[in-house]
């Protein structure tokens, strides 16, 4: 008589845990935990295909673009099209109707599409369509102008030539448009940020540092301290400086904090030069990188093996030769699982 194997519903298949050095760990567990600073192989392609939200350099370079493209021409309508990605209900879109687009700027990973009269600063009468992009947002140039353009949700159409796109991939609708008047600085969601990375003086850079007190990782990823570093650029730039990510702000001492002030300025450099060689803000795994994209892979400067803490939606990528004193760092919330 056949036998029939009944289903054990109660060891989900995800969740089986495999031999060797590479098992799956359980639940929350395997999804965050670093194996001692390793990134495990069936992690590694994974987090390498994440989309990260452009960083200063891909916003700044886009903006030229777009600017070039397309200053001192009218705007003949802003069209929403998903209910969630226009914030604010008052100025209304039809304002900005027959304004020309001043400029196209930026601030921090923000994009601001300025429309107005004449080339000067901001006037009262000026319109600013404030645009983020978030992980999977991009404003292209859209020749074709389909009444329902795959994965669009926002659309600026000028009075003659192509129009601006915005479109987000996957089923999230995170990405954003903000129109505001007059100086957008000074209102949401631009007044909460920090001055822009690469502009921070040195003084004021330190004073930051030392009142934060946190560990220098996400104090260059928080954008009310500086604005335009994402998890690329953090990771960048502190093997840049060789520091640890998880250094303290407020215990770095003077030739900590000017090699880390340089190192800010220098990534970004590195950054907006890469895209200023593009056509289009180009796909993550693109951005130059030497320990963010190297995770398991030889350091460009030592020779050693690059690691990562990971986390559940972020990696902290490091060198523990340059940055750590050789010491390798554990995910503190995870490594009991580890023994």
């Amino acid at each position: 008589m056949r036998r029939w194997r009944i289903p054990d519903r109660r060891r989900p298949r995800d969740r089986r845990l495999l031999t060797g050095p590479h098992r799956r760990l359980r639940g929350r567990a395997g999804r965050r935990a670093g194996h001692g600073g390793l990134t495990r192989p069936h992690l590694r392609g994974r987090r390498d295909r994440q989309r990260l939200v452009p960083e200063l350099p891909e916003v700044a370079a886009h903006a030229e673009r777009l600017s070039a493209g397309f200053a001192g021409t009218p705007l003949a309508r802003f069209e929403p099209m998903h209910p969630a990605v226009l914030k604010t209900f008052d100025p209304r879109p039809a304002a900005a109707a027959s304004k020309a687009l001043k400029e196209v700027g930026h601030r921090g990973k923000y994009l601001l599409l300025r429309f107005g009269e004449g080339n000067g600063g901001y006037e009262t009468s000026d319109l600013t369509f404030v645009v983020h992009l978030m992980q999977a947002g991009r404003l292209r140039i859209d020749t074709n102008k389909a009444r329902k353009p795959r994965g669009g949700i926002a659309r600026w159409t000028f009075a003659d030539g192509p129009a601006l796109l915005l479109t987000e991939a996957g089923t999230e609708r995170r990405a954003g448009v903000w129109l505001l008047a007059g100086d957008p600085g000074a209102v949401e969601p631009l007044a909460r940020l920090g001055p822009d990375a690469h502009t921070i003086g040195r003084d004021e850079f330190a004073q930051r540092l030392a009142a934060a007190s946190e560990r220098v990782h996400g104090f260059l990823r928080d954008q009310s301290h500086l604005a335009g570093i994402g998890r690329l650029l953090a990771n960048e730039i502190l093997h840049t400086a060789r520091i640890s990510p998880f250094a303290n702000t407020s215990r770095l001492d003077g030739d900590a904090v000017d090699r880390l002030h340089a190192a800010i300025t220098t990534s970004i450099a590195r950054g907006l030069a890469a895209e200023r060689e593009r056509e289009d803000m180009g796909r993550s795994q693109d951005r130059p990188s030497d320990v963010h994209h190297r995770v398991g892979e030889p350091c460009p400067a030592c020779g050693d093996t690059v690691r990562s803490v990971e986390y559940r939606r972020y990696r902290v990528a490091y060198c523990p030769t340059c940055q750590t004193g050789g010491k390798v760092l554990a995910d503190n919330t995870t490594s009991r699982f580890l023994k």
